[in-house]
């Protein structure tokens, strides 16, 4: 999950929906985010009482996983992103590609209303990324609090990258940098939003789901559609620039590109599709629906 979340591709909820464990992690947050609010609104008994019924010995090592995951690949996936911006948007694209098909299954059917909410959706993130002005530069104590509070949100959500959001949000070169050289304040008020965030998102979540699944999840993969216009390769479609540069990453660009440019991407692009849908596959033969799980 760490890995998946480490770039703006595959999500963490998907390789958790994946894998078999996505209701116990579902369940884990929905327990530790409710004895959260408990102790927030005083009640430290009640608090503690919830905090019981959270899967620690199943949630701790996943968290330390995921942790240990992105501090060893956000040095290297941000050194990729500055060297070989279009390859690295190939790699990404296909990711994403993947990512919505293995999606596309989730919803027990597909109404027009369902195809409908989706299309939109997808048009109207595709262009307003148009307007798309490039990574954010020197951000704010507010935009780092509310960037991880956003982020967190995809860890639950199957089928949506975090650091795909942020790359939505201008904010994935910042991240990648604070982590890789442990800017320990930005990386705390990134922490501080992604508590308070995924505390409200997973109870949020939860309601939706139960009142309104396949709606939900349609406008979850429109905006995975739409956001594709992000990852084209040509020029820097990968939006992220390198943080020594003054240079502003044209992402709104959908420039066709040369011959000689297209086959490193391409080729990068097919093999992440080959790989994550080898994956969806096997796990699909191998694993049996546990209880609550999406399928």
């Amino acid at each position: 999950m760490g890995a998946a979340d480490a770039v703006p591709g595959v999500s963490g909820g998907t390789i958790a929906l994946l894998l078999g464990i996505y209701d116990r992690l579902i369940d884990s947050v929905r327990n530790g985010s409710g004895s959260l609010g408990l102790l927030l609104r005083g009640d430290l008994r009640g608090s503690l009482t919830r905090a019981a019924t959270v899967e620690w010995a199943f949630l701790l090592p996943l968290l330390t996983g995921i942790g240990i995951a992105v501090t060893l690949l956000a040095g290297p996936i941000e050194a990729g992103l500055s060297d070989h911006p279009e390859s690295m948007a190939g790699l990404f694209l296909g990711l994403v590609l993947a990512s919505i098909l293995i999606a596309w299954r989730i919803p027990s059917s597909w109404s027009g209303g369902r195809v409908g909410l989706t299309a939109v959706v997808a048009v109207v993130l595709f262009v307003a990324l148009g307007w798309q002005a490039g990574p954010v530069a020197d951000p704010s104590a507010a935009v780092l609090f509310a960037s991880g509070a956003v982020a967190i949100c995809a860890m639950i959500l199957p089928g949506i990258s975090g650091s795909f959001l942020l790359l939505m949000l201008g904010m994935y070169s910042h991240v990648l940098g604070a982590v890789d050289d442990r800017v320990l304040g930005d990386l705390a008020l990134l922490g501080l939003g992604a508590v308070a965030g995924l505390a409200l998102f997973s109870t949020l979540l939860g309601r939706m789901l139960e009142r309104h699944h396949d709606l939900v999840l349609a406008a979850l993969i429109g905006l995975m559609i739409g956001s594709l216009r992000v990852l084209w390769p040509w020029p820097n479609g990968v939006g992220v620039i390198g943080r020594d540069s003054t240079e502003v990453a044209p992402g709104a660009s959908l420039e066709w590109p040369a011959a000689s440019e297209i086959a490193a991407p391409l080729l990068l692009a097919t093999a992440a599709i080959v790989v994550v849908l080898g994956l969806d596959t096997l796990s699909r033969r191998n694993l049996r629906p546990g209880p609550g799980m999406i399928r």
